[in-house]
């Protein structure tokens, strides 16, 4: 997923936890889409998704917070049944 374009160079994301947000549940629902995501764990899913974002702005400033507002993400949606 490529974050470049306008404004701060994204495409309309920017350096900020709702616009990773938004990304992050993106990419989830089109992970989760798929088939080999049933034989891993919630962790190894996170990093997978994290690794696919990883050129959103807030994820290349904040690492640690990113990775905090995924796990964020997956209680407040259930996502992590």
């Amino acid at each position: 997923m490529s974050f470049q374009g306008i404004g701060q160079g994204n495409s309309g994301f920017y350096c900020n936890a709702d616009s990773f947000a938004m990304a992050f549940d993106d990419a989830w629902k089109n992970y989760s889409s798929t088939e080999n995501q049933r034989q891993r764990n919630i962790e190894e899913k996170i990093n997978i998704i994290l690794e696919e974002i990883k050129d959103h702005p807030f994820a290349i400033k904040n690492p640690k917070k990113a990775k905090e507002v995924a796990h964020f993400r997956l209680r407040l949606l259930k996502f992590d049944k």
